[in-house]
């Protein structure tokens, strides 16, 4: 019995084929290669509030009540007109009874600023508000702060009023920062 030709042919024709195809696309790369990496670093402000309740105390009778808000803050301002600050609100006041920062009166909650370079500390005594935002800190052009963070302080400063009811009052004191 003779057998055919052609299925041989065949066979042979797709391995060439398939041969040459490995071969033409092994010759389409190379044993190395580049890319350009490209990134935009834009300014960058974040604080974090390292005294989540600040008690304000007194020395002594009717002395004032006084206490210290520690914050840590990362800033990075541009290179060209770049600034940035940190600011204060009082979101909710003490409630009735007690010290009152919506109408301070003659007893206003004051505090002053310590902040590590490159911020400028406010010039204190600052009142403190509930209608508005009062300064903390400012940050100029191309600012930068460590890796970590840089560290800041709040000293608050409230006179103990005899009016005042005795009782815990709470205040919120909200924190923002930003950098452009």
């Amino acid at each position: 019995m003779k057998q055919s030709k052609t299925p041989r042919r065949l066979v042979t024709a797709v391995i060439l084929m398939t041969g040459l195809g490995a071969v033409s696309a092994f010759g389409q790369f190379a044993a190395t290669g580049t890319t350009s990496l490209s990134v935009t670093v834009a300014p960058e402000a974040s604080i974090e509030i390292n005294t989540a309740t600040t008690a304000l105390t007194t020395a002594g009778l009717f002395a004032d009540y006084t206490g210290t808000t520690n914050f840590t803050y990362k800033i990075r301002t541009t290179l060209s007109g770049g600034s940035g600050s940190i600011l204060l609100k009082i979101t909710a006041d003490f409630p009735a009874g007690g010290p009152s920062v919506t109408t301070p009166g003659t007893d206003p909650l004051t505090y002053g600023c310590t902040v590590a370079a490159p911020a400028t500390a406010c010039s204190g005594p600052v009142t403190a508000l509930t209608t508005g935002t009062t300064n903390v800190a400012n940050f100029g052009v191309d600012a930068h702060s460590a890796k970590a963070g840089n560290a800041g302080s709040v000293a608050w400063d409230l006179p103990d009023d005899p009016a005042y009811k005795t009782g815990t009052y709470t205040a919120t004191a909200t924190f923002t920062i930003s950098a452009a």
